[in-house]
Parts: C-alpha cells; structure tokens; sequence
C-alpha cells in the first residue's frame, strides 16, 4: 500500500523536482525509511506473487526469504505443484533448489514429478554438519563455558567414546559378504557346546 502511495506521490516531476537532482524512486524511498536496500524492496514486492500457502511458509519461516523470491516466478499452477512436492518429500526448499525450479520452469520442463525430484535430493549442507542448538548444549555446561570451550570438551568426549567403541565393535563384528559382492557386518553368533 505503501509503495502504491509513493508511486502516485508528485505525478508532475517537472514542478517537484529540479533537473540537478533526481527524485528518489518509490522502492528506494521506501527502503531508506526502513532501512533497508532498493533491491530488498522489490525482492518483499516480488513475494506478493506467491499464493497464500506458500506465503504463509515465509511468514512463519517455513521457507527461507531468498528461496521463496525465486519460487514466486513460477506461475500459480507450477507452485501449487510445488507446495505437494515440497509436503510429499517433508523438505524446504534451498536457495539453489528454489533457482533450479525456476530456471527448469522458464525452460518449460516444470512438472510435479521433476519438483519431487528436485526436493527429494540431499542437500549438500545437511550431508556437511550437524547442529545442536545452543539452549540444548548449555544444560550440559557451566554457564562459564564459552562456545569453543563446550566444543573443544564436546571433541574430547567424542574420541574418548571413539576408543572406548571401536575396540568392543571390532571384537564383537564379523565382515560377511554376499556373493554379488555386497558386505555387511554381523555380530558374532555364541558357538554352542554340546
């Protein structure tokens, strides 16, 4: 509404702005006065593009800001696909998902199937770390403990634990190969006396 206003504000350029300094445009103005950037702007104006539900994952942080900017240039019928892909696979989308889906849909070959596809893969962020949120950790630590001493304890811990397993693990499992050459390991059977 805002930007709609500012757009309308002083329709004659000629009488309110003289020719040395140009005129602030709309989403710009609107940005300073809310600190933020132009293209942030357009970026929130470019998200009124998406239908409700989705819109609705973005305000309750579902999907992530930038993601959902790409996902608003897909046409309502290729979001609504989307959404079912997105609630079929139990995945948000990644900023790189989201740019795919847009590029595969400016191309024409958007579908359902290729949305499941796209949202069924692993992200390379979920393969690379783990993440323990920081309330979950302090219970466990001294409120002294800054994040690199409860880090620095966590490692120690871990490899105190490595040791302790491996030797039991190794003792306790047996390699078994099929004859196609897959292998899996097994514990070990009791031999039973007779």
């Amino acid at each position: 509404m805002k930007l709609e206003a500012l757009k309308n504000q002083g329709a004659r350029s000629d009488l309110t702005s003289t020719q040395l300094v140009s005129k602030l445009r709309s989403n710009e103005q609107l940005g300073a006065e809310n600190n933020q950037s132009r293209e942030t702007v357009r970026r929130f104006i470019r998200l009124t593009n998406l239908i409700p539900e989705l819109l609705d994952m973005v305000d309750e942080k579902k999907i992530a800001f930038n993601p959902a900017v790409e996902l608003s240039y897909l046409d309502e019928s290729q979001q609504r696909d989307f959404l079912e892909a997105m609630n079929d696979t139990q995945n948000a989308p990644s900023l790189s998902q989201a740019q795919r889906l847009k590029r595969l849909a400016q191309e024409g070959h958007f579908s359902y199937d290729v949305a499941f596809a796209v949202m069924g893969e692993e992200k390379k962020d979920e393969l690379d770390k783990v993440v323990i949120k920081n309330d979950t950790l302090r219970k466990y630590f001294p409120r002294s403990y800054t994040p690199k001493q409860m880090e620095d304890t966590i490692i120690k811990l871990l490899e105190q634990w490595q040791r302790n397993s491996s030797g039991r693990t190794n003792a306790d499992l047996y390699r078994n190969e099929r004859p196609d050459g897959a292998f899996f390991f097994c514990k070990q059977k009791e031999k039973k006396t007779l």
